[in-house]
């Protein structure tokens, strides 16, 4: 299997955030995060791990009652990530306004 550049795997990596961002508050699991971005399980997963480190994702290990997942883990942005994603969709939003009203 080829290996992919390290500038694909991060547009990757920027794309599972914006997923993150749009489904947020919901955290979502590895396997649709992977389906909705038509990539290999086990790779999100690696990427997903990664991500986390860095402290752009939290994962969610344990279910609604407070059991833990055997073999599952949810996903979603961490609080700063989403409010820093927030603040430029907004100022995105508002140049892209303004440049219509000239």
């Amino acid at each position: 299997m080829p290996r992919i550049s390290s500038k694909k795997e991060e547009k990757i990596k920027e794309s599972v955030l914006n997923l993150l961002f749009q489904n947020s508050p919901k955290a979502l699991f590895t396997a649709k995060i992977a389906m909705e971005i038509a990539r290999d399980e086990e790779y999100v997963k690696k990427l997903l791990s990664e991500l986390e480190q860095k402290g752009f994702v939290v994962a969610i290990k344990k279910n609604s009652k407070g059991r833990d997942y055997k073999r599952r883990v949810r996903w979603r942005l961490d609080t700063k990530v989403y409010d820093a994603y927030k603040k430029l969709s907004d100022q995105s939003l508002r140049v892209a306004a303004d440049s219509k009203m000239l």
